[in-house]
């Protein structure tokens, strides 16, 4: 079933309601797509520097390890304080509820007017609104301060950050973990493929195609690995 034929019964439209609240994927896909660039990097800037098969696995798994780590750290921590800073301004909005419950509500009133309301409908919305406290607060915080109605959970971002990383980060180290023949030229393959794959999933939530969006993450993450490979191929020739 496509985006545009989707169920509308009561049960299938607060399930989307739900999902839309609590949307992890691009916590999945950054994490994922910097994990396989980051880590192919590390290897691409190995190979140009012809260095050993352990220098590979140590370097590429001790930035798998740490850098995944900082990153679902990094996430944790901007979705807290995306959290703290909801519930300060929550509090803030019950304070001006209780202290000025006039004033706010004439807010209510002129961000509903903004909308098309008028008259009495208007009157009836404002009413509907500012008869339930948490109601009134959960308006204000969204038409006012332009926050999501839910902040998601620190805990599952940083998680499936470092989950993603994790996994599309192994991609290119496999080859030297196994002894592929040709070692280098095979994790250059499954790295483009796992660039591919990531940016034509993350094209089901763009209005990008998924051939155009794959191509655009195998592009970027294909740059970053000549690059690395350039650095290496650099520094081995100062070196010698």
């Amino acid at each position: 079933m496509s985006d545009l034929e989707h169920e509308h019964t009561a049960e299938a439209i607060a399930d989307r309601i739900a999902a839309s609240n609590h949307n992890y994927i691009r916590d999945f896909i950054y994490g994922g797509i910097d994990g396989s660039v980051t880590t192919f990097a590390v290897v691409s800037g190995v190979a140009g520097a012809e260095l050993s098969v352990t220098v590979v696995l140590i370097l590429g798994f001790a930035n798998l390890v740490a850098d995944g780590f900082s990153m679902a750290a990094s996430n944790f921590l901007g979705t807290r304080a995306e959290h703290d800073d909801y519930l300060r301004l929550e509090k803030i909005e019950h304070r001006h509820i209780e202290l000025a419950p006039e004033g706010e509500r004439e807010e209510v009133r002129e961000i509903y007017r903004s909308k098309g309301f008028e008259g009495e409908e208007l009157e009836k919305a404002v009413a509907l609104i500012t008869a339930d406290k948490d109601r009134w607060v959960k308006t204000m915080l969204t038409e006012e301060y332009g926050l999501p109605s839910e902040i998601r959970s620190p805990w599952t971002a940083s998680l499936l950050t470092f989950a993603a990383f994790l996994i599309c980060g192994l991609v290119p180290l496999i080859p030297y973990l196994f002894g592929f023949g040709s070692s280098f030229i095979t994790s250059c393959v499954m790295t483009g493929f796992t660039f591919f794959l990531i940016g034509s999933f993350k094209s089901r939530w763009s209005t990008t195609g998924w051939l155009r969006s794959g191509l655009e993450t195998f592009f970027v993450g294909s740059l970053a690995a000549a690059l690395a490979y350039a650095v290496g191929v650099l520094l081995k020739g100062v070196a010698g």
